[in-house]
């Protein structure tokens, strides 16, 4: 049993068959990904996305390269003004501090939030999708993220709302741990039955 203390996320566990997590080690690539599809359907994020990669050779947006572009190349390819600085600034982060897989990986996970939200456009939520997807941490909970929200109301049948919210789906998530990062999955995909 995944979650012992908790019946309601266990249950879960047994009706959903969570897709398996591929390994993805370009954290930068994923940064950049990540900054694009902020606040889009995941459709005109991939297309969006798709284009922006079809800029670069081997469609690899190397720093440098994405550090020299002109905004207005960025904005042709359907980004807004605002994303196309935020990418800017994640290759020009990468060109002078690196943003790679191996030396995230040997630090904690408030370690890799403090020095990754130094990028402007970069927020913890943002940072928190990287430690549960990319790095794959087992024990990260997103507490501001509203799918996480949606869920933990509809499965707890919860009305709270703000601080109050947050402070139940802390104290829900204790009995998740170490293993906050999969029930954080479960919960996502609870929203597509």
């Amino acid at each position: 049993m995944l979650f012992p203390q908790d019946k309601i996320l266990q249950d879960l566990t047994e009706q959903i068959d969570l897709p398996a997590l591929l390994p993805q080690q370009d954290v930068y690539v994923a940064l950049l990904e990540s900054i694009v599809s902020q606040q889009l359907s995941v459709k005109a994020a991939d297309t969006i996305f798709n284009r922006f990669l079809a800029l670069f050779e081997a469609q690899y947006p190397t720093p440098e390269v994405l550090a020299g572009l002109d905004t207005e190349v960025l904005r042709a390819v359907g980004l807004s003004r605002q994303k196309s600085s935020y990418l800017k600034a994640v290759a020009e982060f990468h060109i002078s501090y690196g943003i790679d897989y191996q030396a995230l990986a040997g630090k904690e996970n408030e370690e890799i939030i403090k020095h990754l939200t130094q990028i402007k456009g970069v927020g913890k939520w943002t940072v928190e999708m990287l430690l549960i997807f990319v790095l794959q941490r087992p024990d990260v909970f997103s507490v501001d993220d509203l799918g996480i929200q949606n869920a933990i109301k509809k499965l707890y049948n919860l009305t709270l709302a703000g601080k109050e919210l947050k402070k139940e789906m802390l104290a829900l998530a204790e009995n998740w741990k170490p293993n906050r990062s999969l029930a954080c999955r479960y919960l996502w995909h609870s929203l597509k039955k």
